[in-house]
């Protein structure tokens, strides 16, 4: 049955994850609440996650979250104009990037030029602006992993649903990490209505 094979491979997923990536990544989103700003970018599938992850950053974690492709005139208009492979750097450098802030990249490729040079391009300007990287990616070795002050790399156990796979634990991993007592600073509405 395909539903329990997926599922069995999801639950093999957990069972490999590298926690410790994922506490480097709370101690790094800790230190920017202060002062620093969190900056999430995605394409796809993972735009859709990049923008659930601000809301639940800003109102979970009162951490100051934005995602360039929640702008759809914004993105168009500099896609247009500018390129999209420069189109994350130029938003970022739009929005005066600093040191103290925090780019966070949600891909199942991590960066490739041949799928997502506008990734490799915002990260190459975080770092220039020496802002802090992390990310949560499907395949080892991809540009983010290696630029990234922490990342984690989604476990690949099976081939032919590695972006799926990666999709969903964008998703799992994000709500981990506004759960996370270090960041969570304001009760879930669900939870809320419970202790009442």
């Amino acid at each position: 049955m395909f539903a329990e094979k997926y599922l069995n491979e999801v639950k093999e997923i957990v069972d490999l994850i590298d926690q410790s990536a994922i506490e480097k990544m709370v101690k790094i989103l800790h230190m920017c609440r202060p002062m620093g700003r969190l900056f999430i970018l995605g394409v796809g599938g993972s735009a859709a996650s990049a923008s659930h992850a601000v809301n639940d950053f800003r109102k979970i974690c009162n951490i100051e979250a934005y995602a360039p492709t929640d702008n759809v005139a914004e993105l168009t208009a500099r896609t247009n104009d500018e390129g999209w492979n420069t189109v994350f750097a130029r938003w970022l450098r739009g929005s005066n990037l600093k040191e103290y802030d925090v780019l966070l990249i949600l891909s199942v490729g991590g960066g490739s030029p041949e799928a997502s040079p506008n990734l490799i391009r915002a990260i190459d300007f975080a770092k220039k602006k020496k802002a802090k990287v992390i990310g949560i990616v499907g395949k080892e070795h991809g540009y983010t992993q290696e630029r990234a002050d922490a990342c984690l790399v989604i476990p690949t156990v099976n081939d032919q649903r590695i972006t799926p796979h990666t999709e969903s634990f964008h998703s799992v991993i994000t709500h981990m990490l506004v759960s996370h007592p270090l960041l969570q600073q304001e009760q879930t509405r669900w939870e809320f209505l419970n202790n009442e």
